[in-house]
């Protein structure tokens, strides 16, 4: 990257915050914050309080790089927050970052324009288990709305387990619902600055690519290149774009897909803030295309000066 680390002024690696994220949230921060540091910007760690927006300002910050993974960070607040101030930051808007963080409006907007995502139903009270099972057939999966990094997600493979996944799902969320099962295999789609990075496809022997797999697990394998046809990945990349800013996310981010037993691939959800530890993906694709984790950063942060400029 040719641009002056000092052009970017002074910096805030906006990590931490209070969601049921905050302790992946920190590795991510810290790891963002040495690289620019390593780099030469002038960066500083910032754990956000409610007034973070006007401190920012009065510290004389310049921009922000948001390593907030989760509510507070991933949905618009902390977006709207740094808009008000006038602060630039990296990653999705407003807009893009309340409709990623949101499961259910993300999947509306895919299937009202002709993109393929799984079936649904919300569970507004306690479920009519034989029902929703002959609706969506076994096994499902329940998941509360708001929550990122598969936090309080469950796998059901009987009528029996859909209201304990119900309850477990709803101390997180009072919005859940239950997502038809596709069989298949996994992959993720790194996005940076509107072009789909190489697919990296998971495996793990967990249930699903749950918490645990995501963050600690040294069972989890990553494959990248992911193995398809170059055309069939360059579909799927495309696909990944398309559902990308169908829900106006832009800058940076990650679209993870199934892809079923007859080969037609099943959009799962977007992370408009995706983690930057060393378990994480986008730096592993990231690191295929050609872009050490040093550039990476640069590289995102370089989104606060495009919305700048569109500002």
């Amino acid at each position: 990257m040719s641009r002056d680390p000092k052009s970017f002024g002074k910096v805030a690696v906006l990590y931490g915050g209070r969601s049921a994220e905050r302790e992946i949230s920190l590795k991510s921060g810290a790891a963002v914050l040495n690289a620019l540091r390593d780099r030469g910007v002038d960066a500083h760690g910032v754990d956000p309080d409610q007034d973070v927006a006007a401190s920012l300002r009065t510290a004389g910050f310049d921009r922000a790089f948001i390593v907030l993974h989760g509510r507070g960070g991933e949905d618009g607040v902390i977006q709207g927050a740094l808009e008000t101030a006038g602060i630039p930051y990296t990653g999705s808007g407003v807009l893009g970052s309340a409709l990623g963080m949101d499961k259910l409006r993300c999947k509306a907007i895919w299937a009202s324009t002709g993109l393929p995502t799984p079936r649904y139903r919300v569970l507004h009270e306690a479920p009519d288990s034989e029902a929703v099972v002959a609706e969506l057939g076994l096994p499902m999966i329940v998941k509360p709305a708001h929550e990122g990094s598969s936090i309080g997600m469950s796998k059901v493979e009987t009528v029996e387990a859909l209201t304990p996944a119900w309850e477990t799902a709803r101390r997180y969320d009072s919005v859940v619902f239950v997502e038809q099962w596709i069989q298949g295999k996994e992959y993720t789609a790194s996005v940076l600055g509107g072009e789909a990075l190489p697919l990296i496809r998971l495996e793990t022997p967990h249930q699903f690519y749950d918490y645990d797999a995501k963050y600690f697990a040294n069972t989890t394998r990553y494959h990248c290149p992911c193995g398809l046809p170059a055309s069939q990945e360059n579909e799927l990349r495309t696909l990944c774009l398309r559902a990308f800013e169908a829900v106006a996310a832009s800058g940076w981010g990650r679209v993870d897909l199934m892809v079923d037993g007859d080969g037609r691939p099943w959009l799962i959800e977007v992370n408009t803030v995706p983690g930057m530890t060393d378990h994480s993906l986008v730096p592993m694709a990231a690191r295929v295309a050609g872009l050490d984790f040093g550039d990476l950063v640069l590289r995102i942060l370089e989104t606060s000066m495009e919305a700048e400029r569109n500002g």
